[in-house]
């Protein structure tokens, strides 16, 4: 019998991922993970925005007096300007708009940095890689083969496509009965109070994120998922938020933002989050009106007052639910006489026509060039940069003003621009992305028990403080990378690496790594760590990552691999290569 392999001691491991995973302030990434002070739970879970020097110093200050802030002012763009750490190069390349994708991706241009070593021109195959890693939560194989095939053009036209069947996303879906469910099959399913509807819609999001081949469709519902949120759980939701994820977000991801802001206005779970059931014609609860002008609309930078708030709080009060659950305008709790918001007024002397008259300033505010650009933004933060070209966002806006508020039109247009295949390098992944697209560049099998294995990522997720529609705030998750940086994450996400790596969770266990990911006969080490690093990070490892690797198994990278002992070690080297800071590139 042969000896079992002997490990390799904590100090190699140590010294191999540190060696493997670099530092992350190198070119277009713009973050040293490691180097941040301070946990997840401080960095992410408070309510409050850092200092920005120069403008309003709190968000009540804004609140107040709205013309304190900055064009750009809101909670992910004081995130980056209170950043301290060096900023990455300035993209290069055009800024215009292209008559189709593929021609504008020949039109991209790369800067010095971590993914790349000197200017030029953008490669097919870097053009490639960049748009898998924006418009999916992380390329399986199969994506990879389809794009090649396909090229940039079809692909992504078969992805903007609104009508796209999605099976094995509906099978992920599926694997939990009450994602998704109405009121009134939530409360015959459960007890009264309970958070499983709520949790199940968490996991079978995150089973369409790592299962469904509409992957762009899955990253716009997460954009606006976050954009008019709803925490899920949350105490007010047990019974109306599953179905709030369905019937408004996915429903209207690919539609009209009027369309979805005014089902979102219409929705209890909404209505519960924000309080405006609570409103009575006396006592009108400011939530929603404030949040509405502040995060779903026009932004604090619009120059809307307090008593545009107030106004806008009373046009939308009278907006509830009946005790069966379901959305129920109550006349009698409508606040009347006259509102102005802006440019928009109205007599508002009819608490019978409240309803109609709300949604008039629903579409007023989805129509307004305010609105454009805070759309806009949060699409080009999302897709291009933490830092987004404002002449990129102000295009977007007129796309979306021309077309009525319709999202697609907006997105084509995007992809369209220079400006997002400049980008290479610009995004890091968040815990959500890495964790997913750390199980789908592993491939993971869908079976009769990855439904226990999905609720152990979520538990997962949530310990990295991004489980799917659970962020606490009505503002959503933040999505810049200075949000995220803390030592204590990037060590848990490591640590996931190696858990899928080897199937570590329930419901995901597997015997062996996929064949193309373990080594061949006949080859060196260095064979098999360039071939690990175009399936797993679109290249092959740099010099010092492929030292520290050889460093790592015992052995020079010119020395035929020893496929028993790495068979056992294979999971390991695997792991380290998803440490990589090209991985962690978004």
């Amino acid at each position: 019998m042969e000896p079992v392999p002997t490990p390799p001691s904590p100090v190699v491991r140590r010294a191999a991922i540190g060696a493997v995973a670099g530092v992350l302030a190198a070119g277009g990434l713009g973050v040293e993970l490691l180097s941040r002070r301070g946990s997840l739970s401080e960095r992410v879970t408070a309510t409050g925005v850092p200092h920005r020097s120069g403008t309003a110093a709190s968000r009540s200050a804004v609140a107040e007096r709205p013309g304190l802030a900055a064009q750009e002012d809101d909670r992910d763009s004081s995130y980056v300007a209170g950043d301290q750490r060096p900023k990455p190069p300035a993209q290069t390349g055009s800024t215009r708009d292209y008559a189709g994708y593929a021609e504008a991706a020949k039109a991209g241009r790369v800067v010095p940095g971590l993914l790349v070593d000197k200017a030029g021109p953008l490669t097919t195959a870097q053009a490639q890689r960049h748009l898998l890693n924006r418009v999916t939560f992380g390329p399986r194989p199969s994506d990879v083969e389809s794009l090649a095939k396909l090229g940039i053009d079809r692909w992504l036209a078969a992805q903007l496509s609104p009508t796209a069947a999605d099976p094995s996303g509906d099978q992920a879906w599926r694997a939990f009965k009450l994602a998704g469910a109405d009121v009134g099959t939530v409360r015959r399913s459960i007890g009264q109070y309970s958070w499983d509807a709520m949790f199940q819609t968490g996991f079978a999001t995150l089973g369409r994120q790592v299962f469904g081949r509409r992957q762009l469709f899955e990253v716009v519902v997460d954009v606006f998922a976050n954009h008019l949120h709803v925490a899920t759980p949350s105490d007010r939701g047990w019974d109306v938020a599953p179905h709030y994820a369905a019937a408004v977000i996915r429903k209207h991801a690919f539609g009209r933002y009027a369309d979805m802001l005014k089902a979102a206005m219409r929705h209890p779970a909404m209505l519960h989050f924000l309080d405006n059931d609570t409103s009575t014609r006396e006592s009108v609860n400011e939530n929603l009106g404030r949040e509405l002008l502040e995060l779903h609309t026009v932004g604090v930078s619009s120059g809307y007052t307090e008593q545009d708030m107030r106004s806008s709080a009373y046009v939308l009060s009278g907006r509830g639910s009946n005790d069966d659950g379901e959305f129920d305008y109550k006349p009698e709790r409508h606040r009347t006489g006259r509102v102005k918001v802006l440019d928009w007024s109205a007599a508002n002397t009819s608490a019978k026509g409240g309803l109609a008259l709300g949604d008039k300033y629903l579409d007023y505010l989805a129509k307004h060039p305010a609105t454009a650009k805070t759309i806009a933004r949060k699409l080009v933060v999302r897709f291009v940069d933490d830092v987004p070209p404002p002449e990129l966002v102000a295009r977007l806006a007129q796309v979306y003003l021309k077309n009525n508020t319709a999202i697609l039109p907006v997105l084509t247009a995007l992809f369209r621009s220079g400006e997002f295949w400049n980008s290479l390098g610009r995004k890091t992944k968040r815990p959500l992305e890495d964790v997913v697209g750390t199980a789908r560049a592993l491939d993971l099998p869908f079976g009769p028990t990855t439904g226990k294995g999905l609720e152990a990522m979520y538990w997962q997720l949530n310990n990295l403080g991004h489980a799917p529609l659970a962020w606490p705030s009505p503002n959503g998750y933040p999505d810049v990378a200075p949000a995220w940086s803390s030592a204590g994450q990037m060590l848990e996400r490591w640590s996931s690496h190696r858990a899928l790596s080897y199937g570590w969770w329930d419901g995901l266990k597997r015997e062996k790594l996929p064949a193309d990911l373990r080594p061949k006969s006949g080859d060196t080490y260095r064979d098999w760590f360039d071939r690990l690093g175009l399936r797993l990070i679109g290249q092959r490892p740099n010099a010092r990552q492929r030292t520290a690797l050889a460093t790592f198994v015992g052995a020079k990278t010119t020395s035929r691999v020893d496929r028993g002992r790495m068979d056992w070690q294979a999971g390991h080297v695997v792991a380290l290569v998803l440490d990589s800071p090209q991985f962690l590139a978004r």
